[in-house]
C-alpha cells in the first residue's frame, strides 16, 4: 500500500471516528428512558457502509476508546469506561457490531463494482439490529427488568427516528462509496 493511500485511510478513520463523536452534541432525552436519541449510531452505521467493515470498525473502535479514556464523546458529552458498564454500555459495543456488520454486508468499496441499494438497505437494517442486540439486553440487565420494559424503553422510542437515520445512511452511503472507493485501498 502506498504512503498517500495509507494516510488517506488513516484521515478516513479519523474523520469517521470524529464525526461519530460529534453526534453526542445532538442528544435528545427520551422521558422514561435512561437511553437518549443520538446521532452517533447513523456514523458508526455510515462508517461501516462507507468504510467497509475492518475501516469501519476501526473508527468505531477509535471512537470508544477515546470516549474509554474519559473525553467527553459518549452521550451526554460523557466520557470513562464507567459508562460501559452502566445502562448504555450494551449500545456502545453495540456501536462496534454495527459498522462491522453493516461493512461485511455492503462490502468493502470498489470502484469497478456498485453496491446496489437493497444491499445497502439490508446493511443498515442489519447494522441497526447488532447495535440494539447487545443494547437491549445490557439495559434489561442493569435495570433488572423483564422484556416488555426493556422493549419499551430500550427499542421502541427510537424505531422511527433510526429507520430514518438508516434511509439516510442508505442513500448517501452509494455515493460515498463511489468516492472513496478509488482512493482507499482495503
Amino acid at each position: 500500500m502506498d504512503t498517500q493511500k495509507t494516510t488517506l485511510n488513516t484521515a478516513l478513520v479519523a474523520l469517521f471516528a470524529a464525526l461519530t463523536a460529534a453526534g453526542t452534541f445532538i442528544a435528545v432525552p427520551v422521558p422514561g428512558s435512561a437511553v437518549p436519541v443520538v446521532l452517533q449510531n447513523l456514523f458508526a452505521l455510515l462508517a461501516g457502509l462507507v468504510l467497509g467493515p475492518a475501516l469501519g470498525t476501526a473508527a468505531v473502535g477509535i471512537y470508544l476508546l477515546i470516549g474509554a479514556i474519559g473525553l467527553p464523546v459518549f452521550a451526554g458529552a460523557k466520557g470513562g469506561i464507567a459508562h460501559f458498564f452502566g445502562p448504555t454500555g450494551g449500545y456502545l459495543i453495540g456501536y462496534a457490531l454495527c459498522a462491522l456488520v453493516a461493512g461485511l454486508i455492503a462490502g468493502k468499496p470498489r470502484s469497478d463494482k456498485r453496491t446496489t441499494l437493497p444491499i445497502l438497505a439490508l446493511a443498515s437494517v442489519l447494522g441497526l439490529v447488532a447495535l440494539y442486540v447487545p443494547g437491549v439486553l445490557r439495559l434489561k440487565a442493569v435495570l433488572g427488568a423483564g422484556w416488555p420494559k426493556a422493549l419499551s424503553v430500550g427499542l421502541l422510542p427510537f424505531l422511527v427516528g433510526d429507520a430514518v437515520k438508516a434511509a439516510a445512511a442508505t442513500a448517501v452511503a452509494g455515493r460515498l462509496r463511489r468516492l472513496v472507493a478509488d482512493k482507499l485501498e482495503i
